[in-house]
Formats: structure tokens, C-alpha cells, sequence
């Protein structure tokens, strides 16, 4: 079962999935027209930072609303590119030392990015050992196809 989700995208679902099951990404998406743009691994530090990463800008910006920093400086990127929302094909969700109820918790804050389009890309979320800092927690890489 197929249905849209942009002109260049299309959603792909099992034959007679129960619709009743929330699901906060879908288990394909097929591209038929469009340009592939990877973005480089977001985190809720500034787009733009400096490398290496100073402490104080660390301190800063790796503190609270992670998942939603991220997604902001993600989303910027995206349209950049002359994207939205709705263009993300896949999401890579990385997330160091997680506790129980993390990936739900993050989970509910992406999919409110991509809820107001009717969208829900695939997802891949992985826990990992650490990311760049030791305050960085969450990390996260999108595919998406533009025009």
C-alpha cells in the first residue's frame, strides 16, 4: 500500500497494516523524482561553531532541549536547501549513554517537526558509546530529497 507524501516522495505501508498502531516513522519511502541532500550530523550546538569545540559554547548549548536545539539547526539547514519537513527521507538518530524512556521522549519531540505535514520519514536510532563531547547526547543526520 502506497500513499504521498510530497509530488517527489511516496510512502510506502504493508497490505492491510493496522492503521490503529501509532508509529512515529513509516517502513519506506520511495524517491520518484527529486535530489538527494545529506546534511551533515546536527546537535544542539550552533549550525556554525567553532572546531574545536570551545568549553563555554559547550556549556552553553548542550544543556537543555537537546533533541529540539537540534532539530532547529536541522530544519534551518533543510531549508537552506530549498527543503522542508515533508522533503526528509530518512533520519539517523544517534544518542549516547540513553536511559529508559530516551528514545520516546526524542521520538515525540521529532515527530512534532514533521506532525503539522503529515509526514513521517524512516528512522534509524541507535545508541552509542559517546558522540563528540561528553555532554553531547544526541546526534542526528537526515536524508532528504528536494526538488
Amino acid at each position: 500500500m502506497t500513499t504521498a507524501s510530497g509530488d517527489h516522495l511516496e510512502v510506502i505501508h504493508h497490505p492491510g497494516y493496522d492503521t490503529a498502531v501509532f508509529m512515529p516513522f513509516v517502513p519506506a519511502i520511495k524517491v520518484k523524482s527529486g535530489k538527494l541532500l545529506w546534511l551533515s550530523g546536527g546537535t544542539a550546538l550552533p549550525v556554525y561553531h567553532d572546531h574545536p569545540h570551545q568549553r563555554d559554547q559547550i556549556v552553553k548549548h548542550l544543556r537543555f532541549e537537546i533533541v529540539r536545539q537540534t532539530m532547529d539547526g536541522i530544519m534551518a539547514t533543510l531549508k537552506a536547501a530549498g527543503g522542508s519537513p515533508r522533503d526528509v527521507v530518512h533520519l539517523f538518530i544517534f544518542r549516547a549513554r540513553p536511559r529508559i524512556g530516551d528514545i520516546g521522549r526524542a521520538s515525540a519531540v521529532v515527530n512534532s517537526y514533521f506532525a503539522p505535514f503529515n509526514h513521517k520519514p524512516t528512522t534509524t536510532n541507535l545508541a552509542v558509546l559517546e558522540l563528540g563531547e561528553p555532554e553531547q547526547l544526541v546526534e542526528i543526520q537526515v536524508v532528504a530529497v528536494v526538488d
